[in-house]
């Protein structure tokens, strides 16, 4: 990995993380507006909380995503070598026959 990929890949997960944390705070708010008995530090307190879950399970989630996307590609990276092998025998089995066909014609 090169120096500007690291660098952009760096750059979208600070943004995926900001987005996170304001689509969090957005959902603590909404969360925390009907409860009307709650005082502001009370309210401040659960938005916090609620916010600190929201990122925690975002987070599990990228985790279990990232997971996946490794099993996928280890899958589909098995799957092209076999077919990469599969093509080369049909290739070799081909030339084969037509170099034992031409040395057949020959003689």
């Amino acid at each position: 990995m090169s120096i500007t990929d690291k660098f952009l890949n760096d750059i979208e997960g600070h943004l995926l993380l900001t987005a996170t944390r304001e689509e969090g705070r957005t959902a603590a708010a909404r969360f925390s507006a009907p409860l009307h008995w709650l005082t502001g530090a009370q309210r401040d307190d659960v938005e916090r909380r609620f916010e600190a879950e929201y990122l925690a399970l975002a987070r599990t989630s990228w985790q279990h995503t990232a997971e996946r996307a490794g099993r996928l590609r280890d899958e589909y990276e098995a799957a092209y070598r076999g077919l990469r092998r599969r093509l080369l025998a049909g290739w070799l089995l081909t030339s084969a026959v037509t170099f034992g066909v031409l040395v057949l014609l020959l003689v």
